[in-house]
């Protein structure tokens, strides 16, 4: 039987929580929550089916509800483990359908392999203070992260504490079992009630599409192809465009969610214009490259992870590594198809026809490479940095050139060692 309590409510809103606990599932909670007390509800029903999650997106949720004016119901319906039971514990009343479970909060880190003892008491410290914040015992939640905690009659020492449904109800750490929201309402004493459902709507979703890391490690890829293309061609074309795209797509999801914040975007557009100057302004490839490289990846890299400026002891163990070794992965996987891919597409009709083309005209002094050999051995001067293409000028005439020598920096003197397919191709010229 389902014990009725005297809870008079009558306008529900509810909400599932059935993904693993991260920042889709907190931002579902943030528009959940505002929706529901600017509707001035009587009661937020919640109904849990997760494994856990991240402990900083767990503790942001918990502390949303222990702030809140509403009263919480938490029905869990399967699991409500590791982060899902922190959560569990901040709501008034948990209700359990049959065959449910919940505990086993110990720290872990991507293997699942049990985190060091910091962790752990930070946990544990969490999870005394959401049970003793809703009058439960802080000795049930201890247990549920650490083994050590004395329970007789409950759980074997030395043994993380898990609880099925009955036995969650018998301590008094669950109101009733359940099979059904409905079943849910008539414990609450809750009947002809009106319940409104949480919509995730397609921005959420678009949202939650674009954070997912493999979507990251493709915007990574087209946020530094499309730098590198946009180098190859002259203007301003497509290839910029794309990169500038990826770019929104990569920041903007991260900074609604709160995890990228403005000095972590300044830090990626730093880099940026770094690696711009180390390749248009200052010959070779020394400190200013280097460091616009460091930039680059920390801006990305950082942007993925919850951090107080440099402190990132608040995020979930083992992603500042993870998030480095995708973007890593990404830049190092984006240069190896540049090399391999690069030239070719740039020579496509399709990308030809989508980068704006700077207008070069005859009376400004420029010209196409001609179809023979005169101008084989003739001398000349770089107009533009060969890096290790560019532009010289022979005659009073400027030309499309590639340096052999890798680089030749603006106002060195070259000559023209050979012309193939309408490219010349140069070298600095020897001093005696």
């Amino acid at each position: 039987m389902l014990a009725v309590s005297v809870v008079q409510a009558q306008q529900v809103y509810r909400f599932d929580l059935k993904e693993d606990i991260g920042p889709s599932a907190w931002r579902t909670v943030k528009n959940a929550y505002s929706q529901a007390e600017a509707a001035k509800v009587d009661l937020m029903l919640i109904e849990m089916n997760t494994f856990g999650g991240m402990v900083n997106f767990a503790d942001s949720i918990r502390s949303r509800i222990l702030d809140s004016p509403l009263e919480t119901v938490v029905f869990i319906n399967h699991n409500a483990a590791s982060a899902g039971a922190l959560i569990s514990l901040a709501a008034d009343r948990i209700y359990m359908s049959k065959g449910s479970s919940i505990g086993a909060a110990s720290v872990v880190d991507q293997s699942g392999q049990v985190l060091p003892e910091k962790h752990q008491s930070y946990m544990r410290g969490l999870m005394r203070a959401t049970a003793e914040a809703k009058g439960r015992d802080p000795k049930v939640a201890e247990a549920f992260v650490d083994g050590d905690v004395d329970l007789p009659n409950i759980k074997p020492t030395g043994k993380i504490l898990t609880l099925t449904s009955a036995e969650a109800v018998k301590i008094q750490l669950a109101e009733a079992e359940a099979s059904t929201i409905a079943d849910v309402l008539t414990a609450e004493g809750i009947s002809n009630s009106d319940i409104t459902t949480h919509r995730v709507t397609i921005i959420d979703q678009i949202i939650s599409f674009l954070i997912n890391p493999a979507v990251s490690g493709i915007l990574i890829l087209l946020i530094i192809g499309g730098i590198y293309f946009e180098m190859q061609t002259p203007g301003i074309g497509f290839a910029l465009v794309v990169a500038i795209i990826a770019a929104v797509l990569f920041f903007a999801p991260l900074y609604i969610q709160g995890l990228a914040d403005n000095w972590e975007i300044a830090l990626f557009v730093a880099g940026i214009v770094l690696i711009l100057l180390e390749l248009f302004v200052i010959p070779g490839f020394g400190v200013a490259g280097i460091l616009g490289i460091i930039c680059l990846v920390c801006g990305l890299a950082f942007s993925m992870v919850v951090n107080d400026y440099f402190n990132f002891s608040i995020a979930e163990p083992g992603m500042l590594f993870n998030s480095f070794l995708l973007v890593i992965a990404s830049v190092v996987l984006a240069t190896i198809l540049m090399v391999i891919f690069g030239k070719s597409l740039l020579n496509t009709r399709a990308f030809k026809r989508l980068v704006l083309q700077d207008e070069q005209r005859s009376t400004e002094g420029y010209t196409s490479s001609p179809t023979d050999q005169a101008l084989v051995n003739k001398e000349g001067v770089a107009k533009t940095v060969l890096r290790p293409s560019g532009k010289v000028e022979i005659e009073g005439k400027w030309y499309d050139a590639v340096a052999l020598d890798g680089f030749i920096d603006i106002g060195e003197e070259i000559y023209v060692e050979k012309h193939v397919n309408y490219n010349l191709f140069v070298r600095k010229k020897r001093t005696s």
